[in-house]
């Protein structure tokens, strides 16, 4: 179980790499372009080249790239929807070029018209991702709050999805937040237990392929999306032993995407407390 953060990769992805071996990271998320534009400029090879040396160097990994904000699966706009597959076309090259483990994505809203009416879109647009996409890299959908209307706040949905694409580089990554958010009560042991049963029913824990750790500002079936350091949010420190514990997150990497204890992003302090974690659930460093 790889600890570690979504680190700024301003000035050139390859200067992430120090950004999270600075704040303690074992493995690090970055953007591959601003995340609120469609524009994607290709990193140099010399870019890509010095990332792969740092990473190496420093043993962090696995590496992934969260996807922009603006994708939308659900959107009624064909246009919007083909500059999204596009961008996650470019962002899976990326991967592949810098050697990341896949790419994070948030499904989106169906805006109103309900899941089963954007259900065959989705799918279609996810397989012509994967289709266009070079070998490596794992797609991974995010699970959502559930507010504005989202895509994947239900894990059978997200089940749904998977089984519909039936490839095996479709993958899960699971925020704690968000869950929580959406209904599911991280706060104990049998709380967590109880959504990974459903996961394993309706997806499958082999699926599984990364974590977003993040604590809540808001209350359990809120569908409000807000993030907080882990420890000072309703999820606690006690519902992160019982994510950590729980056998299908022990080979999983963790990305910190929180606040931060000084308001600047995720940081030590916060990788610290999920580093303390671990031995007190029997994983060792």
């Amino acid at each position: 179980m790889k600890i570690g953060a979504h680190v700024s990769a301003s000035g050139g992805i390859s200067k992430a790499v120090g950004r999270g071996v600075e704040i303690g990271c074992e493995t690090i998320q970055i953007f591959g372009s601003s995340p609120q534009s469609w524009a994607f400029k290709p990193v140099p090879d010399s870019e890509i080249d010095a990332f792969r040396q740092s990473a190496s160097e420093s043993g962090l990994g696995p590496v992934f790239l969260h996807a922009i904000y603006l994708i939308n699966m659900g959107t009624a706009d064909q246009a919007s929807l083909a500059k999204g597959i596009n961008s996650l076309i470019d962002y899976m090259t990326l991967a592949a070029d810098i050697g990341a483990g896949g790419i994070i994505f948030h499904p989106g809203s169906h805006k109103g018209a309900g899941y089963d009416a954007i259900f065959e879109q989705a799918v279609e647009s996810i397989k012509r991702v994967l289709d266009r996409s070079p070998e490596g890299p794992y797609l991974c959908l995010e699970n959502m709050a559930g507010m504005g209307q989202h895509i994947g706040a239900k894990l059978r949905e997200l089940g749904d999805i998977i089984k519909a694409v039936d490839n095996p580089r479709l993958r899960i990554c699971l925020d704690t937040q968000h869950s929580f958010a959406a209904g599911y009560d991280l706060r104990t042991q049998e709380g967590v237990d109880m959504m990974m049963a459903e996961f394993d029913e309706t997806i499958g824990v082999d699926k599984l392929a990364a974590v977003h750790a993040n604590d809540s500002k808001q209350p359990c079936g809120s569908g409000v999306d807000r993030h907080d350091n882990i420890g000072e949010g309703l999820i606690g420190e006690a519902g992160f032993e019982a994510i950590m514990g729980h056998p299908a997150f022990r080979h999983v990497p963790f990305f910190l995407e929180v606040p931060g204890f000084e308001g600047k992003g995720p940081d030590q302090r916060n990788i610290d407390i999920l580093k303390n974690i671990r031995p007190r659930v029997g994983i060792e460093d």
